[in-house]
């Protein structure tokens, strides 16, 4: 081994984000009982992206689409999950984001640092090919979870259609295909058998 420092620096880490393992999401798994963790969720969107990736708007480096979404949520490790629909904690998340990239990404070879902070930054900026596939992805798995288990993670907190169309509504610039089945297959479904409170009926 020529940089026993270095293979060091990547063994820390590799072990840090273990603890990814022990971030629990608001959503279910199809079973309907068991909460969903950040693993399983970049695990999900990265098989996701690779079965899907003939429905994206533009070409995309898939590899690099797998590594954002296998990665991105990895600063939840310190900053925490942030539940979509949780307008209180939004507020600070971007902060505690950014502390926690810095941190953990940190504890990587400075080239490896890099390189993870920059994908991280390209998912929450959006503005590449990749990303909006990535954004595309993190948004529907979600969905699908939901309506696998009858609605009932958006049924416990009273999700009202509105926030599920602002939270969904950059996905057509990643996939106009999946957006299209997501709002007619997924999302009205579920708005008229009541899963998703419509806010037309107020």
């Amino acid at each position: 081994m020529n940089d026993p420092e270095r293979f060091e620096k990547q063994m820390a880490f590799i072990r840090e984000i273990d603890k990814e393992k022990l971030i629990k999401r608001q959503n279910y798994i199809t079973d309907g009982e068991t909460h969903e963790d950040d693993a399983d969720h970049a695990w999900h969107m990265a098989i996701m992206t690779l079965l899907l990736k003939e429905y994206s708007n533009e070409d995309i480096d898939v590899l690099k689409t797998m590594t954002m979404l296998l990665t991105h949520d990895l600063v939840e490790v310190y900053a925490g999950d942030t539940y979509a629909y949780d307008e209180e904690g939004k507020k600070t998340q971007a902060e505690r984001e950014a502390k926690a990239a810095d941190k953990l990404y940190g504890l990587l070879p400075e080239d490896q640092c890099e390189y993870l902070k920059s994908l991280w930054l390209e998912f929450e900026e959006c503005k590449t090919p990749e990303a909006r596939f990535a954004r595309a992805m993190d948004c529907f798995q979600p969905v699908i979870l939901n309506d696998a288990t009858n609605g009932k993670a958006w049924k416990e907190h009273d999700v009202r259609l509105s926030w599920i169309m602002k939270r969904n509504e950059r996905v057509h610039l990643g996939s106009e295909d999946i957006w299209e089945y997501e709002r007619k297959k997924l999302i009205a479904p579920n708005v008229k058998n009541g899963n998703i409170i419509d806010d037309n009926d107020n």
